[in-house]
């Protein structure tokens, strides 16, 4: 499955509004719920759950936060640019200004999974970052990942 399946120029959010950890969760919970018909609160509160448990910041300026939730149907992905380093209590330290942000139902345990793996290692490759890091909008930072994913 390839991210930019997932993702719409409506499922990202370039700049993000938020400056905190916790907005931004908010911010793209409902970002979320708005575009998958999804309960925001029970995206966001199943989102927090899974951070209260362990960061989802994993390195590198990069989060990914994620939940279980019975109000999304399917698989949904959301991302977001921050203008400013956000502290997420990443294992390498680093504040984070990457954040995609997945939720779906239970039985879309083994598509999560492979959605977690693919966003990792494509961050993980710093022209990817760099190129995300860059975007000016939504169109530009859809680009970077169709890009990257052919490559």
């Amino acid at each position: 499955m390839l991210l930019t399946e997932l993702l719409t120029l409506e499922r990202i959010r370039v700049p993000l509004a938020a400056r905190d950890r916790r907005g931004v969760l908010r911010e793209l919970s409902d970002l979320l719920a708005a575009q998958s018909g999804g309960d925001a609160a029970e995206i966001r509160a199943a989102v927090e759950e899974r951070e209260a448990a362990m960061s989802t910041a994993i390195g590198l300026g990069v989060a990914i936060p994620h939940g279980r939730a019975s109000s999304v149907d399917q698989l949904t992905l959301v991302c977001g640019l921050s203008p400013s380093p956000i502290g997420f209590d990443a294992v390498d330290g680093e504040p984070v200004r990457l954040v995609f942000l997945i939720a779906g139902p239970k039985r879309a345990a083994g598509e999560h999974v492979k959605v977690l793996g693919r966003i990792a290692r494509l961050v993980r490759r710093d022209s990817v970052r760099t190129a995300l890091l860059a975007a000016e909008n939504a169109a530009d930072f859809y680009r970077v990942l169709a890009d990257a994913e052919v490559q």
